[in-house]
């Protein structure tokens, strides 16, 4: 499959194993510089296909665009980004990710890029998270295009409110 195909999405289920972990890097921009081997794996590109594309290439569209901005805020701003990501593969199956995204800095302080880990999630997590996300995508197809994404992230950040918890890393530590 090519960088600029785009499979159908499907209910086939990928699960990473329990002891594995997937690992990519990327420049500033989010391009794919370097993904090991379970990650070629699971997204069912070649890893010529991966690098040098966008790593949005295996984003599916169950996914928020409000919980994106929240990731490229807080890794813009220098910070730790945790959370659940649902990624979609090249055949159109889809598979569940318990992310960190943490930026890279050179000598200087500024960020170079950014190095992903993602591992297994807890079943009950996503069982947990599926349904905020799915008000969240509400939320945004209602909305205007470039307000969208601000859209989604509003009603995350309610919930997280009623949660009590103080943030979207602290609430999704909880699940």
């Amino acid at each position: 499959m090519s960088k600029s195909s785009k499979a159908i999405p499907n209910r086939r289920e990928r699960v990473l194993p329990d002891d594995a972990f997937i690992t990519s890097k990327t420049d500033t921009r989010g391009k794919i510089l370097y993904g090991n081997p379970i990650f070629i794996d699971l997204s069912g590109y070649s890893e010529d296909e991966l690098l040098g594309a966008p790593h949005n290439i295996i984003r599916h569209p169950d996914m928020p665009r409000g919980v994106f901005k929240a990731l490229w805020d807080t890794i813009s701003a220098g910070k730790e980004f945790l959370g659940y990501v649902k990624n979609m593969s090249a055949d159109g199956g889809f598979y569940w990710v318990y992310a960190t995204v943490t930026p890279d800095f050179d000598a200087a302080g500024r960020i170079t890029g950014y190095y992903s880990v993602r591992r297994k999630p807890r079943r009950e997590a996503i069982n947990l998270i599926e349904p905020i996300y799915r008000a969240m995508l509400a939320a945004e197809t209602r909305a205007s295009g470039s307000q969208a994404p601000a859209e989604g992230l509003a009603v995350l950040q309610r919930l997280i409110q009623e949660s009590g918890k103080n943030d979207y890393t602290a609430f999704v530590l909880d699940l």
